[in-house]
C-alpha cells in the first residue's frame, strides 16, 4: 500500500472524479473558441495601447517593431498570445495607479484565465529580483503585465481607457 501511494500516485497522480472529468471535457470542447477570443481581444488591446499617448511601449510580437515579429507572423498566422506587457509613461507609481483604476481586470498573478488580469511584476511576481536583474529581464518600474480575457472587447477597451485617463 505504501508503494502504491508513494510510487504510483507520485508518477500518475490521483484518479480524477467523474464530475471533474465531465467539467474537464466541457472545458476542452470550448477551448479553441476561447483561445480565438483571447487572441482577437489581445490584438485589439495591443493596437489600442500602442497608439495611446500615455503608453511608452507595448511588448507584443504582433507589432512590426518587435524583434520577434517575423517569427510571430511565420509561426502564428492566426495570432497567438493573450499575455503581454506594456510600459506606461512614468514610473512605478503611475503603473500602480493605473492598475488601481481598472474595474473589470482582476489583480492576480496567474495568467490565461477566462477573465482579464493585470499585475505589476516589479512589485509582485518578480519582487525578489534586484534592480539590475529586473532590467535584464525586461521589467521596468513602469511595466504592467496584462492577460486579456474573453470579455466583450468594448468593455476591455473602455476599462483601459478610463484607467489611463
Amino acid at each position: 500500500m505504501t508503494r502504491i501511494r508513494v510510487i504510483l500516485l507520485r508518477d500518475t497522480g490521483a484518479t480524477i472524479s467523474p464530475f471533474n472529468s465531465f467539467l474537464l471535457l466541457q472545458g476542452l470542447e470550448t477551448l479553441s473558441l476561447r483561445v480565438e477570443r483571447h487572441v482577437e481581444n489581445a490584438l485589439k488591446v495591443v493596437d489600442f495601447l500602442s497608439k495611446h499617448p500615455k503608453v511608452e511601449r507595448v511588448n507584443h510580437p504582433a507589432l512590426p517593431d518587435s524583434k520577434y515579429s517575423s517569427l510571430y507572423n511565420q509561426y502564428f498566422p492566426n495570432g497567438a498570445g493573450s499575455i503581454f506587457t506594456f510600459e506606461i509613461k512614468g514610473g512605478a507609481k503611475e503603473a500602480r495607479d493605473f492598475i488601481d483604476r481598472l474595474e473589470i481586470f482582476s489583480l492576480l498573478a496567474n495568467v490565461a484565465d477566462v477573465k482579464s488580469l493585470v499585475i505589476h511584476p516589479a512589485s509582485t511576481t518578480h519582487s525578489q529580483m534586484s534592480e539590475s536583474e529586473l532590467l535584464q529581464s525586461g521589467i521596468k518600474p513602469n511595466t504592467v503585465r496584462l492577460s486579456i480575457g474573453t470579455e466583450h472587447i468594448d468593455d476591455i477597451l473602455y476599462d483601459l481607457q478610463q484607467a489611463l485617463a
